[in-house]
């Protein structure tokens, strides 16, 4: 049975000024449409590479994704990227940073009124209506996350890859946004796959958390269910028997399994 989202045997080494070296080893992962997938691990175990891998921003060294019964062979529409940076444009208004993209996806089969239906509507979505005709250096760093989310969802890609999206930000305006985060695959029904390096983040917005070993050459250790019912509340997990659960899974992977590694290197 295909999967929306099939990984086959992924490695993936690069050629440094010290030789090859060897980030990801034998990575066989399936998504399902509308899974919300959370990738962690400690520093080094190649959790980002294997998100470009689906982004099309690298190509594998040997083995395959594909996507949707396509073979991934670079960047495309339908994989929308969020990095932990918001990279928008600084000299570009909110408006002009989210229209930007959907010029780019819809700008030859839809009017100039469409598109900006669609740029003011991603907008919406994020709760970032007001921010408008802002520019980046005027709205505080979860406001820039906002728009850099409204920017990937406007393009309505099939699979939306987040890189730490909410990583740089305090804790307040991270729980805030994971809570809004919610709310928004909630309605747009998006296949999501996040790397992160927060437990609780994981275990909190994910379907599945995988796990991923320590790098050189890591591979996924362990792939955990997260058996919670949506919509979720993070008061009323707090106390909850299967979030509690699930957290200790992971925080046993990360640190009493696969945290060796990373004591030897403190």
């Amino acid at each position: 049975m295909s999967h929306f989202i099939d990984i086959s045997q992924a490695e993936m080494v690069f050629s440094t000024k010290k030789g090859q070296f060897h980030a990801l080893r034998d990575i066989n992962l399936g998504i399902e449409k509308g899974e919300f997938i959370a990738l962690i691990g400690h520093s080094g175990c190649g959790k980002s590479t294997l998100l470009n891998l689906i982004a099309g921003l690298l190509m594998p060294t040997s083995g395959g994704l594909i996507c949707d019964q396509r073979e991934i062979a670079g960047p495309g529409p339908e994989r929308a990227m969020v990095f932990q940076n918001h990279s928008l444009l600084p000299w570009l208004t909110c408006f002009q940073n989210v229209y930007l993209a959907v010029e780019r996806v819809f700008g030859a089969k839809e009017s100039k009124e469409q598109l900006k239906k669609r740029t003011e509507d991603a907008l919406e979505l994020v709760n970032m209506s007001h921010a408008t005709h802002k520019r980046p250096n005027e709205i505080s760093g979860g406001m820039k996350q906002r728009v850099g989310i409204a920017r990937a969802l406007a393009m309505e890609p099939k699979v939306l890859l987040l890189d730490e999206p909410f990583g740089a930000l305090d804790a307040l305006t991270r729980a805030h946004l994971q809570d809004e985060l919610l709310k928004i695959v909630a309605r747009t029904k998006s296949t999501v796959v996040m790397v992160t390096h927060d437990v609780d983040e994981a275990v909190l917005l994910s379907d599945r958390i995988v796990m991923m070993t320590n790098g050189p050459a890591a591979t996924i250790g362990e792939v955990l269910d997260v058996p919670l019912a949506r919509p979720r509340n993070r008061v009323e997990l707090a106390e909850d028997s299967t979030y509690i659960h699930c957290r200790k899974a992971v925080l046993d992977f990360l640190y009493t399994r696969h945290g060796v590694a990373d004591k030897k290197a403190a």
